[in-house]
């Protein structure tokens, strides 16, 4: 199956640009209109996100990710085949932030959220950096894909670390000077041991492990915003969030990296997963250890 799935998007891979957007064209509309897929969650959560904007401004929004979304999906399926050229003619960062950690005999993390193209940054980075780039990932049920994005994602020279068994896999590298990405705003699986905050003005639980990590080994983290310029092409913004996060106050990290996301997404929404249900979990009084905002937590 594997091989069946990898020839047929390898030949897909193959096929020029400009046809492929106009597929992506197509494929964006029947998404949105006919298929309908998680539409219903995506304007759920703009709405949340922008309440002040009218239902014309909220389905703008919608439309602009439902595009950028399937653009997403045909541009990772251009990455089988594409060249370094190719990357780096659409891919373009300054790589200073996090460079200067490392020359100077330091890890560095690197925050970023599930803002497009994601994969075509994977798949760039190892061409900004003459040090090791490791990427946390989760990894998918379906072996056969499972084995085509692990093949995609390490082509350039990524490597990565199941988010599943993550202490374990970081090991081998623990004395080697490297980028540690980090997806910072995936939802959380328990809750109740999440870090909570207000995103968007609504109570949300945020993963504590990518301050965890930071702050007891003290790596200075960057933070990543990856914006379009035009169609296929992307330029990635970093901005130191510490330099020494050991220091800094627990919850902090998390709250810097938080307030730097929702500039982010209110500067380019269409750029963000609206798919994923980001606020399905409920805020209850019990989780109040683990609220860091600086507003005092609602009361239920």
């Amino acid at each position: 199956m594997y091989y069946l799935i990898y020839g047929l998007l390898y030949l897909m891979s193959l096929l020029p640009m400009w046809f492929l957007y106009g597929f992506a064209d197509i494929l964006a509309a029947l998404v949105y209109h006919v298929i309908g897929y998680r539409r219903k969650v995506v304007l759920d959560n703009i709405t949340i996100a922008f309440p002040e904007k009218s239902l014309k401004e909220r389905k703008k929004i919608a439309k602009q990710f439902y595009r950028n979304f399937v653009d997403n999906f045909i541009e990772t399926i251009k990455l089988l085949s594409a060249s370094k050229e190719w990357i780096l003619k659409r891919f373009q960062l300054d790589s200073a932030a996090f460079e200067t950690f490392l020359d100077q005999g330091r890890k560095c993390q690197l925050h970023l959220g599930h803002n497009f193209n994601w994969e075509m940054a994977n798949v760039s980075m190892p061409f900004f950096t003459k040090h090791k780039f490791l990427v946390v990932y989760m990894p998918i049920k379906n072996k056969a894909m499972e084995r085509l994005f692990m093949h995609l994602r390490t082509r350039t020279g990524s490597t990565m670390l199941p988010a599943t068994n993550m202490r374990t896999a970081i090991v081998p590298f623990r004395h080697t000077n490297y980028v540690l990405a980090l997806v910072a705003d995936q939802a959380p699986g328990s809750p109740a041991n999440a870090y909570w905050l207000n995103f968007f003005g609504k109570p949300t639980p945020f993963v504590r492990g990518p301050e965890n990590g930071a702050r007891i080994a003290n790596i200075p983290v960057v933070f990543a915003q990856i914006y379009k310029t035009r169609r296929g092409y992307y330029r990635v913004y970093l901005e130191v969030g510490a330099e020494n996060p050991s220091e800094l106050p627990v919850g902090e990290l998390t709250r810097r990296y938080i307030r730097f996301l929702e500039n982010a997404i209110r500067e380019h929404p269409e750029m963000w997963l609206w798919s994923h249900r980001r606020w399905k979990h409920d805020w209850k009084n019990e989780y109040s250890q683990y609220w860091i905002d600086n507003d005092p937590p609602p009361v239920n």
